[in-house]
């Protein structure tokens, strides 16, 4: 199920150009193209809804699932100290895509994230970043 006026719906199903770092029937993970650090990805479950509530337990799974796996292959293609899985519901919450989604952000000691969805990345630097990623899976 999906939505017709949801940008992550859009992405997957191909209507929106995303960089791509795995996909499976129930989810896709891709580069949050403003990121709030170096690797930043996100999770998306297939099935459409707008908070953690709204989708069956089979996607909360496999969100979970896929985030505890990339977290790992991100925090050691890029040498991470540590990774942050955020997922949030409602605006309250600072969520300003309304499908609901686990961001996978790698950490270093020393380091500040950079603010949530403020300034979009250079392309070139995510698709190398991207590409360390995936030769990890």
């Amino acid at each position: 199920m999906t939505a017709p006026d949801c940008l992550f719906c859009k992405i997957i199903q191909g209507q929106i150009p995303c960089i791509r770092i795995f996909e499976d029937d129930a989810t896709l993970v891709f580069m949050d193209i403003m990121p709030q650090s170096d690797g930043h990805m996100l999770v998306v479950p297939k099935q459409h809804g707008a908070n953690i509530w709204d989708i069956d337990q089979p996607s909360a799974m496999a969100i979970m699932t896929v985030g505890q796996r990339l977290s790992l292959v991100a925090k050691n293609a890029l040498q991470a100290a540590g990774v942050s899985l955020m997922q949030l519901n409602g605006a309250a919450a600072g969520q300003t895509v309304f499908h609901v989604h686990l961001h996978i952000i790698p950490r270093w000691a020393g380091s500040d994230l950079r603010m949530h969805a403020r300034e979009q990345a250079d392309r070139i630097k995510l698709v190398a970043i991207a590409e360390k990623i995936k030769a990890g899976l």
